[in-house]
């Protein structure tokens, strides 16, 4: 059975393809990592502080620029690394719940970007920030920053603005729309920046500016996760055969495939669509 489970779970993280399962794998497997390190060094009489202190010390992001000289890969490892589980947890929530609508609506290689592209830039606020403004500058030499939430907040914020008007239930409040969501989540964030987490709220900022600047772009007919494409070799075959069909008999199958998701949706709801006619609404409404 439990030969099964770690099966399951290698399977889902590693080999399904879901960006979604795969990140939350990944974040939970470092702190479950590191949490049984600490472990040891309790039962062996050591301060397991120690453990939290090292990890933090060289898989965090810092701001001082000296230490970025050497521990440039900082930029992605603090993406994946939690101080306490409730860090963890309400972060892998979010990734979750907003994870799963963005990865209905896109494909896996521009997930991997949002999220990766996300942290890099919440990162790269948080140097500024402690560059820039002089309440931070007694503490930019053993400043740094740990956490995906940078990066869970660019999945949240590009998931908003590629469908506004989506609405999830929450409790207490019933179904809220996935704008007021993200800009509720951003303006705590603004207020936080007061708080003792200045340097992660200040991440959270630029982990949304770009999931937001992502999927303008996107809309406008640009994708910037291009770059993760592997480009197809071109081979040239000729076929005097084939008549490309006029641009009135596309359009009209197009409408005719739209109208009968429409129809689908009426019928038995959104949660009922496939992957493909998903993708095929979310085309649709850009053009």
């Amino acid at each position: 059975m439990n030969n099964n489970l770690y099966k399951d779970l290698k399977f889902k993280i590693f080999h399904s393809g879901n960006p979604v399962f795969f990140y939350i794998g990944i974040n939970v497997l470092v702190f479950v990592i590191v949490s049984l390190i600490s472990v040891g060094f309790f039962l062996s009489g050591t301060d397991p502080g120690i453990v939290s202190a090292v990890v933090r010390e060289n898989l965090g992001f810092p701001a001082a620029f000296v230490k970025l000289a050497y521990r440039f890969y900082t930029i992605i490892t603090y993406q994946f690394t939690h101080e306490g589980f409730f860090h963890l947890f309400f972060n892998m929530i979010w990734l979750y719940w907003m994870g799963n609508i963005f990865n209905d609506f896109t494909k896996a290689r521009q997930f991997h970007f949002v999220y990766l592209g996300s942290g890099i830039l919440g990162g790269i606020f948080y140097v500024a920030a402690y560059h820039t403004f002089p309440v931070f500058a007694p503490a930019i030499a053993s400043a740094n920053v740990i956490g995906s939430s940078a990066a869970v907040m660019g999945i949240v914020v590009a998931t908003a603005t590629l469908l506004p008007d989506f609405s999830i239930r929450m409790m207490f409040l019933g179904d809220v729309k996935l704008k007021y969501l993200a800009a509720a989540y951003i303006l705590l964030s603004v207020i936080g920046i007061a708080s003792t987490n200045a340097g992660g709220n200040i991440a959270h900022i630029g982990g949304a500016l770009f999931g937001f600047l992502y999927i303008k772009t996107l809309k406008n007919g640009s994708d910037w996760s291009d770059i993760f494409k592997k480009k197809p070799k071109l081979r040239v075959v000729k076929n005097d055969s084939f008549k490309k069909p006029s641009a009135k008999a596309t359009a009209m199958v197009n409408q005719q495939e739209i109208d009968a998701i429409l129809d689908k949706i009426s019928r038995s709801g959104y949660d009922k669509l496939t992957r493909e006619e998903k993708e095929t609404l979310f085309k649709a409404s850009n053009h």
